[in-house]
Parts: structure tokens; C-alpha cells; sequence
């Protein structure tokens, strides 16, 4: 299964919210690379895009992820809601070591999505989430290279 970032008790989403509460998340302060961290986060691949518009779950506030905020994006490892990357910059939330790791060892770069990896993951995570009638991966063969995006 995917690790999975994000998932907060504050937001509806059907499924498991392993994330806890947001408001627990919150810290003064972030990691010394939080922006570089920010920058991965926003450069993973879109899963699921959601068309609908969000506010931050804190303050009220639109936000720069507010279109298509929970929307599905991976790097092949972790899965985590598009406006994930907001509430980390913004809110400094606490980030599980294991996640940490995994991004400072990749260099702060998005790796490409090995599809024959991925899709057992995939498959097994998408109910996790609330997403129960996603259908099975349809991609076994092949590589997704990352694409540049601007956020």
C-alpha cells in the first residue's frame, strides 16, 4: 500500500483518514527544506483530478491549491491530496521521518511512475482513500516520466 500524507480528520473525504487531525499537524515552524519538500509535493503525478474548489480548512481562505484540491497525486510511493503541499508550506504540518527520508534520498526529484510497480499499490490504496469504485490501474507496462508543472 501507499503511504499516505494529507489524509486529515478536518476534511470530508469518504475513507480512512490515517492522518489524524490537522490542527495537531500544525507546528510553529518547518523542516530547514520545507520549500524544497514543497516543490516535490508539487511535482508528482496527478492520479485523480477532482474538479471542485477548496479553502483552507484552517482559516477559510482560498488558497493556491484551492482548484482541484483533493485531487490524488503520487510519486510512486506515498499518495496525498493536491493541496497537500499548501498546508505544508503555509501551516509547517508535521511530516512522518519515513517520508522525509524517502524525498531528501531522492534528491528532492520526482521519479518516474514504473506502472508495473505501481498499479498493485495503486489498486490496494484507491479503496483506503474513499475510492472504492476506482477502477484497476490500466497501465502494466511503461513508464511515466514526471511533467513540469507550474502551481
Amino acid at each position: 500500500m501507499l503511504g499516505l500524507l494529507g489524509f486529515y480528520d478536518e476534511f470530508n473525504d469518504a475513507g480512512v483518514r490515517p492522518n489524524g487531525r490537522l490542527r495537531d499537524a500544525v507546528r510553529p515552524v518547518g523542516e530547514a527544506d520545507e520549500g524544497e519538500i514543497v516543490a516535490y509535493l508539487d511535482a508528482g503525478h496527478v492520479l485523480l483530478d477532482v474538479m471542485e474548489a477548496g479553502r483552507d480548512v484552517l482559516t477559510g481562505l482560498p488558497h493556491r491549491c484551492s482548484a482541484g484540491c483533493s485531487s490524488l497525486v503520487t510519486d510512486g510511493s506515498w499518495l496525498w491530496r493536491q493541496d497537500f503541499s499548501h498546508y505544508l508550506a503555509t501551516h509547517h504540518v508535521a511530516l512522518p521521518e519515513t517520508f522525509l527520508a524517502h524525498v531528501r534520498d531522492s534528491d528532492y526529484r520526482m521519479p518516474a511512475l514504473v506502472c508495473a510497480d505501481f498499479a498493485p499499490h495503486y489498486d490496494e490504496t484507491m479503496p483506503v482513500v474513499g475510492w472504492s469504485s476506482a477502477t484497476p490501474w490500466p497501465l502494466t507496462e511503461g513508464v511515466i516520466q514526471p511533467e513540469s508543472r507550474r502551481v
